[in-house]
């Protein structure tokens, strides 16, 4: 037998991230002590609150995206052809579901938020998953759609071409995808089919609710409408709820003034990084506690030589077979170690951490080590 090596090659690499870091040192109590309180900052205020029972409600459906060049589902999804077959027998065509076989359509689910005091015709952007196998859903088009309610009931429709935030390319041992290619977005991709504004007229009294619970800023908004109307008609019930009491005035006419009115607020400080995209945003007044990090990596090289394996001259009984020779390799990285003295920002951590050639998904996984063990002084939001 005779061995003919170089017929295929197959090269897989998996990294596995941040192996160790350790957090030392910080004492959370006593730096929140010394931080300077972020300046107030003056915002209008339908900009910071809402208006009770006014609020978005959650639509969702399920439907077809086609246009897509072979990156669809695939044959073992069964309801993808049973959706096809049954869209087109309402246009009029009966085919068999078992005589479909196309790669070019994927199943989907449909989610929209419907904005309080909706009319029919109202847009409103739409995001669109996957729910099969299909490898990517980039170029295609969604079917007209029906999004319904938790009551059941068609509240919009949607249709429209995707935007993806992402690709994939290649086939078998040899590709690449770039974030996730099987979730898209419609901007202004569903209209809505009926009204769901509530009736304001008819209120005895109204109340606002603060976007972000915050006792001061709940105090500092119904002082100034009590300023503003030169008698005390709000009073604030708790952190996120300021109550109003009629003035005879109409309610929208109310509303208009109450929500034009300048306020100075204190903003929360936040770090939001998205998992996804491997996106970091950070304010400018989000600090650290005194802080040791050590970041490390391990990675495993996994390569597969296709040998193909021939039998001698001559003989009957051999055949010619295809035989896999796989070799795994490992290496770990030393470990880098950064630290931080007291107050140092979120942002020279970002730059120390590029600095040691931290990627971007790095950065977020230690910034969520950082808020379990409470060195991060700052509200850290996962998307």
């Amino acid at each position: 037998m005779k061995n003919i090596r170089g017929f295929n090659s197959i090269r897989i690499t998996a990294i596995s991230f941040c192996t160790a870091f350790l957090l030392l040192a910080f004492s959370a109590v006593a730096f929140a002590a010394d931080l300077t309180p972020s300046s107030p900052r003056s915002v209008r205020i339908r900009e910071v609150t809402t208006v009770e029972g006014a609020r978005e409600n959650s639509l969702i459906g399920y439907g077809l995206v086609v246009g897509l060049r072979g990156t669809g589902d695939q044959k073992q999804t069964i309801f993808t052809n049973q959706m096809l077959t049954n869209l087109m027998l309402r246009m009029g065509l009966q085919i068999a579901p078992n005589g479909i076989t196309v790669k070019n359509v994927a199943a989907v689910f449909v989610t929209a938020s419907l904005p309080a005091f909706t009319r029919a015709g109202t847009q409103m952007d739409v995001v669109v998953s996957s729910i099969g196998d299909a490898k990517s859903l980039d170029g295609g088009t969604l079917l007209l759609t029906s999004l319904r309610g938790e009551d059941g009931q068609i509240y919009a429709t949607a249709q429209g071409s995707l935007a993806i935030g992402g690709y994939s390319a290649g086939s078998g041992g040899v590709s690449r995808q770039l974030n996730h290619p099987t979730v898209g977005r419609i901007a202004n991709g569903a209209i809505a089919e009926r009204d769901v504004a509530p009736d304001l007229h008819n209120l005895a009294s109204l109340s606002l609710l603060l976007r972000e619970a915050d006792f001061a800023n709940a105090q500092h908004i119904a002082q100034r409408i009590n300023l503003e109307f030169g008698h005390p008609i709000a009073t604030a019930s708790d952190s996120r709820r300021i109550q109003i009491a009629s003035t005879g005035q109409d309610v929208p006419t109310m509303l208009a003034r109450i929500q034009s009115l300048p306020v100075e607020i204190n903003s929360p400080t936040r770090v939001v990084v998205n998992e996804k995209t491997g996106t970091i945003v950070m304010g400018r007044d989000a600090h650290l506690g005194a802080v040791s990090i050590l970041q490390g990596s391990l990675s495993i090289d996994i390569s597969t030589v296709y040998a193909v394996s021939q039998p001698a001259p001559g003989s009957k009984n051999g055949e010619t077979t295809v035989v896999p020779q796989t070799t795994v390799n490992t290496k770990e990285t030393p470990a880098k170690r950064i630290e931080l003295t007291e107050g140092a920002t979120v942002e020279q951590l970002v730059n120390g951490l590029q600095a040691i050639g931290a990627s971007a998904r790095d950065v977020v996984s230690i910034l969520q080590a950082l808020k379990a063990a409470g060195a991060l002084q700052a509200e850290l939001e996962v998307l």
